[in-house]
């Protein structure tokens, strides 16, 4: 990537953003809550230090590569950037012909594997073209490391006041019926422009920014519940791809989703809302369900679920969004969701992707993924499935996550240890 040293009083390329429009609130795909807070560094070159560490943050920005480092503790870490003199000078990063402003390239972001702001945006670039497909031209939420991954994160689900003008928005509504914008990246410098603010993960709407209430993706998502492991969801994906094939032939893309889980995408046509796509995800999981009892549940309540992969329905649900392909993950090994082929999933293991591998299984396989969009596939089979559910076995809708309105024919959302003990 080409990197020129910045001055501090530079104030092109990324801008300002001091976290006061960022949005709070939501929950990650993992449900863990976000912390509250704001990005403390601006884009105006605060912690700029002195003498070469410019030079010495351009010579580390400029490799193909996020550099593997040895492993250092958080006191090893700042340390050392105390004796850079802060975090480096602002550098200026070429993303794809736009000059974008990266201040503190030399902050550690992941103390374990000594990875820096710099690398983060250098592995952005060195996947650039499969992490735009994945979030191109999609409303998307940022999740926010402005102390790295030791200390809190937030969620911004707004696009702030100062952004720059060549990156698009598109409105998204939230289940109150609250309308906002978020940015809908349409070229690899606004994913750079992100990471100038420390985001690590990209969570897109499975909607496009000119038809923002009828999602063009199905996103099953296979989490792992406790006694079960990831080689659990490979088996469950496995016979999830069956079950999409005898739904009219749907045909479905896997990654790992940085943790333990898998997460299976759909495109679709994008004819039908939240409600009908979250009912589709619901007949797809329980038909799965049912031909893996001991192993797969749609059971809401965790009390239920026991030692099963549980599709989480809900992640189809409006303003619930899936870490994007090539997202980076909040793990200490800088995990990352890594797009796989079917054939490699026996053999893959989320520790196998992250900000180091990365960019070299890209640079020879490319995005495997790349196909993705040029499908879009029908849900009608799948609705059908789902009136046969109801009609037939008294199987309606489940319950929605707590902070939604009662929606509609949902059951009650009380959990069922309690629900007995009341009655």
């Amino acid at each position: 990537m080409g990197v020129q040293s910045d001055g501090p009083k530079d104030g092109s390329g990324a801008g300002a953003d001091g976290g006061r429009d960022a949005g709070g609130g939501g929950r990650s795909d993992r449900g863990r809550r976000a912390t509250a807070g704001g990005g403390a560094e601006a884009g105006a070159g605060r912690g700029a230090g002195a003498g070469d560490a410019g030079g010495d943050a351009s010579r580390a920005a400029a490799s193909t590569g996020p550099v593997r480092r040895k492993a250092a503790t958080p006191a090893e870490a700042g340390a050392a950037g105390k004796a850079r003199g802060g975090h480096g000078s602002p550098v200026q990063i070429d993303a794809g012909g736009r000059s974008v402003r990266l201040s503190s390239p030399e902050k550690v972001c992941f103390p374990d594997r000594g990875y820096t702001k710099a690398d983060v945006a250098r592995y952005f670039l060195a996947v650039g073209d499969g992490i735009l497909r994945a979030l191109r031209d999609r409303p998307t939420t940022l999740e926010r490391y402005p102390d790295g991954v030791a200390g809190g994160s937030f969620y911004q689900k707004h696009a702030p006041k100062n952004l720059p003008d060549w990156i698009p928005t598109a409105e998204i509504t939230f289940p109150s019926g609250r309308r906002t914008r978020e940015i809908a990246p349409a070229e690899i410098a606004a994913v750079i422009w992100a990471a100038q603010f420390n985001t690590l993960t990209f969570h897109p709407w499975p909607v496009r920014g000119d038809r923002p209430d009828h999602p063009d993706q199905l996103r099953i998502d296979l989490d792992p519940q406790p006694g079960t492991s990831y080689p659990d969801a490979v088996r469950a994906a496995h016979e999830l791809r069956s079950v999409l094939d005898g739904f009219g032939g749907l045909r479905g893309w896997p990654k790992t989703s940085g943790g333990r889980g898998l997460h299976v995408f759909v495109p679709l046509e994008p004819r039908w809302t939240f409600t009908e796509v979250r009912r589709a995800a619901i007949a797809c999981g329980r038909e799965l369900a049912r031909r893996m009892p001991d192993g797969v549940t749609t059971a809401w309540w965790k009390e239920e679920r026991g030692e099963r992969i549980f599709v989480d329905y809900n992640q189809t649900a409006r303003d619930r969004t899936i870490a994007s392909a090539y997202s980076v993950r909040a793990h200490p090994d800088a995990r990352v969701s890594a797009p796989l082929r079917w054939d490699e999933l026996d053999d893959a293991r989320p520790a196998d992707f992250d900000l180091g591998s990365m960019p070299a299984r890209f640079a020879e396989l490319g995005d495997v993924h790349a196909d993705m969009d040029d499908h879009a596939y029908s849900l009608d089979a799948l609705l059908e499935q789902a009136d046969r559910d109801e009609r037939d076995h008294g199987l309606g809708d489940l319950p929605y996550p707590p902070e939604y309105p009662k929606m509609p024919g949902e059951p009650k959302r009380v959990q069922p240890s309690r629900a007995r003990h009341d009655t």
